[in-house]
């Protein structure tokens, strides 16, 4: 009822041709963007991070970037059912697809003002955004390469491209947090998929979650989570800190993923879905866990 009454008050705004522009950059996702991207500057700086190269990075990679990933998505995948971080999706109006090839040039374009860590994870975010969902390549068709390409954009470059924007040189410790993240998105990737594996199935498309079942699926994403905070632990253990309170991020993770592959059988599409938000916030967890544990000195 809440998403239904925002959608309302954004089409009285926004009206009636632009709110589903709006709704397909799917603003429901920012949120967790934005504090996954701020992770890595706020890493490298704490409070005392430039605020007009964050905000421009903000909108380069977040807003931008994507938004535009996300639209051109639904722009090749006209899907019917629920998407992540929308229900009840509108059509995706006639001029989508050039709207959101416009907004990836420009994050393309606006990343070189940044340091070159952060234009050159944008660019590489922008290409792979551009294989993942248009044909004939259409990598997020083909198992495996859909993992890949989302482990490596969200998981890794995310929070790569916010310690970037600071212009300091990555530290050690960071490079292995981004590798320990692109692990982790490798947890959360075969949940965003479940529920949809009858429209994704009916589609041609053959996605991790088709090509692997739903328990090896499962099985999976509770291994990359374990390897993913041995990474982190690692990480914690080159910046000097120790890597016990990281416990409570695994905890969450595996308290989420175990009885999920334990009654997956029994699960409607519905329940699988909500396992992916629970997922989502398992990931927040991580996010304030690492946050506090490695906060700059």
């Amino acid at each position: 009822m809440a998403a239904l009454r925002a959608r309302t008050a954004l089409e009285r705004v926004a009206g009636p041709r632009l709110t589903p522009y709006i709704l397909h950059l799917r603003p429901m996702e920012w949120p967790i963007m934005t504090a996954h991207f701020l992770l890595g500057t706020f890493l490298a700086t704490g409070f005392h991070s430039p605020w007009k190269p964050a905000l421009l990075g903000w909108f380069v990679f977040v807003a931008l970037l994507n938004g535009g990933t996300l639209a051109i998505n639904s722009a090749f995948d006209q899907d019917e059912g629920d998407i992540g971080y929308l229900r009840q999706p509108p059509k995706p109006p006639r001029h989508l697809l050039h709207v959101s090839a416009a907004m990836l040039a420009l994050s393309l374009g606006l990343g070189f003002l940044l340091p070159p860590v952060f234009a050159w994870s944008n660019a590489a975010c922008v290409v792979m955004s551009v294989l993942y969902s248009v044909p004939p390549i259409r990598l997020k068709a083909r198992a495996g390469w859909d993992a890949l390409i989302n482990c490596v954009g969200f998981g890794a470059l995310t929070p790569l491209a916010g310690w970037g924007l600071t212009g300091l040189p990555v530290a050690p410790g960071m490079r292995s947090l981004a590798v320990g993240f692109g692990f982790l998105f490798a947890a959360l990737y075969p949940p965003t998929q479940l529920y949809q594996i009858d429209e994704d199935r009916g589609r041609g498309d053959r996605t991790l979650a088709i090509v692997l079942g739903e328990s090896a699926s499962l099985g999976l994403a509770s291994g990359a989570a374990l390897v993913a905070h041995l990474w982190f632990a690692w990480g914690a253990l080159q910046m000097g800190r120790g890597p016990l309170p990281l416990l409570v991020s695994l905890t969450a993770w595996l308290g989420v993923l175990l009885p999920w592959w334990a009654r997956w059988r029994s699960w409607t599409p519905d329940q699988h879905q909500a396992g992916m938000y629970r997922c989502l916030a398992a990931w927040a967890i991580t996010d304030v866990s690492v946050l506090i544990l490695l906060w700059p000195r």
